[in-house]
C-alpha cells in the first residue's frame, strides 16, 4: 500500500467492522494478519485500476464479504462453513491473538 496505507488504515478499520458486525480490536488483529495482507493487495488491486481509495477499500469489502467460508478453509481454520470470508476471517484473527496472549 506505500503511501496509502496510513490513509487507508482508518477506512479500512471503519469499513470492515461496519460490514462484519465486529470490534475495532477484532478488525486490527485481521489487517495486522497475512489474511489482512491478502485483503490489502485486494485493494491495492483496486487501487491500480484507478479507483480512489474509499472506493478500492469498498469494493474488496463487498468481494471478501461476498466469499464464504468453503470445506477446506473450515477445516484447516476452524471457521464454520457458508459465512462471508471477511467475517471469519476477521473473527479467526482476534481469536487466534486471544489464544497468543494467553
Amino acid at each position: 500500500m506505500n503511501d496509502n496505507a496510513e490513509a487507508a488504515w482508518p477506512i479500512a478499520m471503519t469499513a470492515i467492522s461496519e460490514a462484519t458486525a465486529q470490534p475495532l480490536e477484532s478488525v486490527r488483529a485481521f489487517l495486522d494478519s497475512r489474511h489482512g495482507r491478502h485483503f490489502a493487495d485486494d485493494v491495492l488491486n483496486g487501487l491500480l485500476c484507478k479507483a480512489p481509495l474509499q472506493d478500492a477499500i469498498k469494493q474488496a469489502t463487498a468481494r471478501w464479504m461476498g466469499w464464504t467460508i468453503g470445506l477446506q478453509t473450515s477445516k484447516e481454520y476452524g471457521i464454520p462453513r457458508g459465512l462471508p470470508c471477511l467475517t471469519g476471517f476477521v473473527i479467526h484473527c482476534e481469536i487466534a491473538e486471544d489464544a497468543l496472549a494467553a
